[in-house]
């Protein structure tokens, strides 16, 4: 039998003609999220583990808790009420985890509202 070029080669069928031979192509999905973290949990799709959670939260001191702290010190406060900003959450930062794989899934970010997918 000749082959022709570009053209998948062919096997016989029972009938005694010729079928195409088909190969199936690869798929690949990818699930993007536009999740965007605030300072509560959130229910989301886990981009690692591909599960449906609910996001675990900590609190991170951030760039508010930081110039808080200066602010209060230059208003003269810096007796050691210029630490209150390390105490209150409303001053920190949030980071988003998954609780099956504990991969980071975001950061909220106080000084930067906006942004609130950033990793």
């Amino acid at each position: 039998t000749k082959r022709s070029r570009g053209y998948p080669p062919t096997s016989h069928a029972p009938g005694g003609g010729y079928a195409p031979v088909v190969t199936a192509q690869p798929t690949t999905v990818v699930v993007m999220t536009n999740q965007n973290f605030r300072d509560v949990p959130v229910n989301t799709v886990c981009q690692f583990c591909n599960q449906q959670i609910i996001t675990c939260i900590r609190f991170q001191d951030g760039l508010l808790t930081y110039l808080a702290c200066v602010g209060i010190c230059l208003i003269g406060c810096d007796l050691g009420c210029c630490l209150i900003p390390f105490c209150l959450d409303s001053c920190k930062d949030v980071v988003h985890t998954c609780p099956n794989c504990n991969h980071k899934l975001g950061k909220f970010s106080r000084t930067r509202p906006g942004t609130g997918n950033q990793n």
